[in-house]
């Protein structure tokens, strides 16, 4: 009887050794990733990029961000949120100057093909309601905003970049 309890003694023993390899191992690729993900320039929770003309691609993933590309105001949403980036009045001076000008100010929000869609598309539109309350913050009248829902709603690329409200200066 004793060799048989020394049996199961040892497999206990080894299942542990094995789980706690198991564990230390997990813990040294999570530390690597973590790593890997920091040095590659990913902005802290939180953060908030200005305006630029920087590609889309340096979008950050789930962090509120504006950027100005080729004339169109593109705000960026962190994942379930509606709330605009520091910089977004800055960024739509020159949307608020061609409204001035005569031009309409074009608002279409887009959303990221994750979770539900209904949910998804509410979420859009209340980007949407918030890049146009700045506007008419800044001055613009609501007469001169027009809320275009694209077509095609969920936008291509990462799902930072997808979850965006573009604006851009229309005919009257």
């Amino acid at each position: 009887m004793s060799s048989s309890d020394d049996d199961s003694q040892q497999r206990f023993a080894l299942g542990f050794l094995f789980a706690l390899i198991a564990l230390v191992i997990s813990v040294v690729v999570g530390t690597v990733v973590v790593k890997r993900v920091g040095a590659s320039g990913a902005a802290k929770p939180g953060a908030t990029a200005v305006a630029s003309s920087a590609p889309a691609a340096a979008v950050v993933a789930d962090v509120a961000s504006v950027r100005v590309e080729n004339g169109v105001v593109k705000f960026y949403f962190a994942s379930a949120k509606a709330e605009l980036a520091a910089g977004a009045n800055e960024a739509l001076a020159d949307v608020v100057k061609g409204v001035a000008d005569g031009k309409k100010a074009v608002v279409s929000g887009f959303h990221d093909a994750t979770g539900d869609a209904a949910l998804n598309a509410e979420l859009a539109k209340q980007r949407a309601f918030a890049v146009r309350d700045a506007l008419k913050g800044l001055g613009v009248a609501e007469d001169k905003i027009e809320l275009k829902k694209p077509e095609v709603t969920t936008a291509t690329g990462s799902n930072a970049e997808a979850r965006r409200v573009e604006v851009a200066l229309g005919a009257v």
